[in-house]
């Protein structure tokens, strides 16, 4: 969507008539449909295109180049501030991009690519890469831009901004992306004027301008070619016996589809739907289908970028791998294919940032096939709605054929099957029909006396080389960064009892936590850990997660008995109840305790809200929560427990196991 375009003389009398936030303002109710827009932006256009239009006239461009503001970049939520279009001296079609700042000072990082300024809570990217980002987006996605050969340029204008000596934003760290995409400051008028002349001076910007809203967005060959190679050979993507049947009868559904179509696959933590759905990107994209790939859980992309790219530059594959909420205003069938991954994390209209209202809609509507691979059991949030149910109600609505596939076999936990259907039942998540075992010797699962010693044991398989972290529920407060935790200063997760202390993950690091060196002396949470597997974890179990066992004197539904037709070993962890007091007794199994959770103790606002008056459904968020934190080890999981009774009950079903 393009809030506003206009040749560069129209551009320049809005703004000396003073009409250009209005014009800005009615064409982005008109094409947005809403009747309220930020505040901020209403100022930042009228301070930043004011010293656009000085630039752009006395740069002596002709009148006919073509203005774009407030350029969306499809399936994202960016926008690109300004693009002026035109061709230069050698009739060349060229278009700039343009990033607007405000800002009066910022400051350098150790980190490439990012600032610190105090326009942000937290750090940003550097302006110029911003625009550099954006110049790579549409080189890549932009149809009419790779095939009419429309060239693009990028760079900065800080309008505001008086340069220091030494300069922060010109640090050594930045020089790659300064030489690509140059920076201009408040003194530098002059320099970005010759840039505007040199590149678009010979004006017929009009066409180019046009040609760059209409592009239909699909992965250009360079793009394809350069993602499939990054697949070849790469062993994070190796299928494995029903991995690779899934593979190929969804690759087969979705290459042969002739009308709308939803493709459901089912798989419990550890099944391989991550391996899966990533190599389902690269099999599509090397059919040159136009398919992206979609996940809620920004460090779960993280880390599928990171493992797909093997430390080479990951910037051109990462466009490919988006957020949830980018297809809202898509229309119908704009892509052959959307692959999501973590489907059961989709959002309602409840969710921070989103526009919309229902992303499995909007993923089905944007897409001729979908495909989603999902877990009910992983839904942590009020807003989280992608259950199969969900999916399956949304495709009849748009009537869509739906196949349904289903992953089993449990890769993760050194394929210990038996301990995570052990967790299910242990954790009263579902039924199972094998809860009862699994073997030792390939995964390895205990329960610490204190917090300590599961930290040693975590650091101990850390020092052998092994992949190992420590997670915990929102049983602790997250301290802002206003308060000084920017960079994991403050130790949140305290037990005093035991004199330990930790803190939760970086702010800086990020979503990258799971694979950053800093990640070790630091806590992740479920949203750093969903969908990531590691060799070992350790994980707390906080006071968000309590148990009391039943007083058997209480028990209402019968008289406790132990010559129960079933041998009562067959269900560990169970006591039976007496249906009559006649000679013949019908055997029921009861659990030994029940679950709870305070709603003072759980420290996920969004995570809770709306479930202050139903804690029931609270305390199964939460105990999925914890299902999630421990599965995520392949080799094995040490766990602490802060409130005694659930630790024992632990421990009762553990001593049943063989």
């Amino acid at each position: 969507m393009i809030i506003y375009k206009n040749s560069s003389q129209g551009f320049m009398h809005d703004v000396d008539t003073n009409q250009i936030t209005d014009r800005i303002k009615q064409a982005y109710y008109e094409k947005s449909g809403k009747t309220r827009f930020n505040p901020r932006e209403d100022m930042s256009w009228r301070n930043s295109l004011i010293y656009m239009e000085r630039v752009l006239r006395r740069s002596g461009v002709p009148s006919d180049c073509g203005v774009l503001i407030e350029f969306g970049l499809p399936s994202t939520s960016k926008r690109i501030d300004f693009i002026v279009s035109g061709q230069d001296a050698t009739g060349s079609k060229k278009f700039i991009i343009i990033e607007l700042k405000q800002w009066t000072e910022a400051e350098s990082t150790s980190t490439q690519d990012l600032v610190k300024t105090p326009y942000y809570r937290d750090y940003t990217t550097h302006p110029s890469y911003q625009a550099k980002s954006y110049k790579g987006f549409l080189s890549d996605f932009n149809e009419n831009v790779y095939t009419k050969k429309l060239i693009p340029y990028s760079c900065a204008y800080l309008h505001n901004y008086t340069q220091r000596h030494p300069e922060p934003l010109n640090d050594p760290i930045y020089q790659e992306i300064v030489s690509d995409t140059p920076i201009y400051f408040k003194d530098d008028y002059e320099k970005l004027e010759k840039f505007l002349c040199d590149h678009v001076g010979h004006g017929n910007g009009m066409d180019i301008m046009y040609e760059i809203d209409s592009g239909n967005i699909r992965p250009s060959k360079q793009l394809v070619d350069h993602v499939v190679g990054l697949f070849k050979g790469n062993m994070e993507f190796h299928l494995i016996d029903e991995q690779k049947v899934t593979y190929e009868v969804a690759l087969e559904r979705g290459l042969n589809s002739t009308g709308k179509t939803v493709i459901l696959v089912n798989g419990g933590p550890g099944t391989g739907k991550s391996v899966v759905s990533m190599s389902l990107l690269g099999g599509f994209l090397k059919k040159r289908k136009n398919v992206f790939f979609a996940a809620p859980n920004a460090s779960f992309r993280e880390v599928m970028l990171n493992k797909l790219v093997g430390g080479r530059d990951g910037s051109r594959a990462k466009h490919l791998i988006t957020g949830s909420g980018r297809y809202v205003n898509d229309p119908v069938n704009t892509y052959d294919i959307i692959v999501v991954d973590e489907a059961h994390r989709l959002k309602n209209n409840a969710a921070f940032m989103y526009q919309g209202e229902n992303q499995v809609e909007d993923i089905v509507n944007a897409a001729n096939v979908s495909i989603f691979f999902v877990d009910d059991d992983q839904s942590i949030r009020p807003e989280d709605i992608g259950t199969v149910s969900e999916i399956r109600r949304v495709a009849d609505l748009f009537g869509a054929e739906i196949v349904e596939l289903e992953l089993a076999t449990q890769f993760r936990c050194s394929g210990a099957d038996g301990y995570v259907n052990w967790l299910n039942d242990v954790l009263d998540i579902r039924e199972t029909g094998n809860f009862d075992d699994w073997d030792k010797e390939d995964f390895e699962f205990r329960i610490a006396e204190t917090p300590g010693e599961m930290r040693e044991w975590v650091n101990e398989h850390a020092a052998k080389g092994f992949n190992a972290r420590i997670l915990a529920g929102y049983a602790w407060p997250w301290t802002g960064v206003k308060e000084g935790n920017s960079d994991a200063q403050v130790p949140d997760v305290s037990i005093p009892d035991h004199d330990f202390a930790m803190p939760w993950n970086s702010r800086k690091v990020g979503s990258s936590w799971a694979i950053s060196k800093k990640g070790l002396g630091q806590i992740g949470c479920v949203h750093t850990a969903q969908g990531l597997e590691f060799d070992y974890v350790g994980v707390i179990v906080g006071d968000d997660l309590k148990y009391a066992f039943l007083d058997e004197e209480k028990v209402e539904s019968g008289d406790l008995f132990d010559d129960a037709a079933d041998d009562p070993t067959d269900y560990p962890g169970r006591v039976y109840v007496a249906a009559d007091e006649g000679e013949t007794y019908q055997a029921t199994a009861i659990p030994q305790g029940k679950f709870f959770s305070e709603w003072s103790a759980y420290h996920d606002a969004k995570g809770k809200q709306g479930l202050q008056d139903d804690p029931d459904n609270m305390c199964k968020m939460i105990r999925n929560i914890y299902r999630i934190l421990m599965t995520r080890g392949m080799k094995g999981c040490c766990v602490y427990f802060t409130n005694k009774p659930l630790g024992q009950y632990f421990r009762d079903r553990l001593e049943k196991t063989g």
